[in-house]
C-alpha cells in the first residue's frame, strides 16, 4: 500500500517532533513538508494531510490554507479561540477536519464511555481534576473542558454551569453544575479523573497517560482515518475501530 504523504506543521515543537518521528517509523506514512510557523504556506509537497501542532493563531491560517489545498487537517493544538474555531468551521465543509485536544485513544475512550455512564446516572454531582506539567500554559485543559462538554450533552444539557476551582464562601453546590479543577506541577504527562458522586456511592474514571507516545499513537490512527474521510468535523471518536 502505498505511504500517506503528511505535512506536520509545529515539528520542532515537543509533539509535533514525537510524531514526525512516529510517521518516520511508521512504513503507512511519509512526511513530505514540515511547514515552519512562520512559513505554513510554503509548498506542502503533495501533502494528503496536513498535522497542525502549532498554536491558536497557527490553526487559524492553515485551516483556509488547507481548504484551498485540498487537503485533510488533524489538529492537535489546544487552547483553540474563537478565530481558530470558526476557520475550522469553514474548512470542514470543504475538507476532513480532526480537532482533537488530546490525542489519546485512552481519553477517546473515556468519552465514549462517558456517553454511557452520565445517562445512566442522573442526579450525580460530577467533578473533573486534571493534573499537567508545570510548563503547559492553559487551564484548565483543553481535555477536561471537552470531557465537561461530553458531560454536558450527555445529560441534555449543553448550557451547563462549568466551574473552573472553588475559593471563598461558595455556597452549597448547585444542582447540575460541572466542576473542573487544574493541577500543575512536576513532570505529569497528563492525568483526567471524572469523579461521579451520588448519594450513597461514588464512581471514578481516571485516565493516565505515561508518555507522549500515548498521543503519537492517537495522531497515526487519526492520520489514517483522514486520509480516507469525506469532508466534515470530526473527533477522534470517529477513528477508533
Amino acid at each position: 500500500m502505498k505511504a500517506v504523504p503528511v505535512a506536520v506543521a509545529g515539528a520542532t515543537g515537543r509533539m509535533g517532533g514525537r510524531v514526525v518521528r512516529a510517521l518516520e517509523a511508521d512504513g503507512g506514512f511519509a512526511v513530505v513538508a514540515t511547514p515552519g510557523r512562520d512559513g505554513l504556506a510554503a509548498e506542502w509537497n503533495g501533502a494528503r494531510v496536513v498535522a497542525d501542532f502549532t498554536s491558536p493563531v497557527g490553526t487559524a491560517a492553515l485551516a483556509p490554507l488547507a481548504a484551498a489545498r485540498g487537503v485533510a487537517l488533524l489538529v492537535g493544538t489546544t487552547g483553540l479561540d474563537a478565530a481558530a474555531q470558526a476557520a475550522l468551521a469553514a474548512a470542514a465543509a470543504r475538507v476532513p477536519v480532526l480537532v482533537a485536544p488530546n490525542l489519546s485513544l485512552g481519553v477517546a475512550a473515556l468519552t465514549r464511555a462517558l456517553r454511557a455512564v452520565v445517562p445512566a446516572l442522573p442526579g450525580w454531582d460530577i467533578e473533573i481534576v486534571e493534573r499537567h506539567h508545570r510548563a503547559k500554559v492553559d487551564a484548565p485543559s483543553g481535555t477536561a473542558l471537552a470531557l465537561a462538554a461530553t458531560v454536558a450533552a450527555a445529560r441534555g444539557d449543553a448550557s451547563a454551569a462549568v466551574r473552573a476551582g472553588r475559593s471563598g464562601a461558595v455556597g452549597p453546590r448547585p444542582a447540575g453544575e460541572i466542576g473542573v479543577h487544574a493541577v500543575r506541577g512536576g513532570a505529569w504527562v497528563g492525568e483526567h479523573a471524572v469523579l461521579l458522586a451520588g448519594p450513597h456511592e461514588t464512581l471514578e474514571l481516571t485516565h493516565v497517560a505515561h508518555d507522549r507516545d500515548a498521543f503519537t499513537a492517537g495522531a497515526l490512527v487519526a492520520l489514517r482515518f483522514l486520509a480516507g474521510a469525506p469532508p466534515g468535523r470530526y473527533t477522534l471518536e470517529d477513528a477508533l475501530v
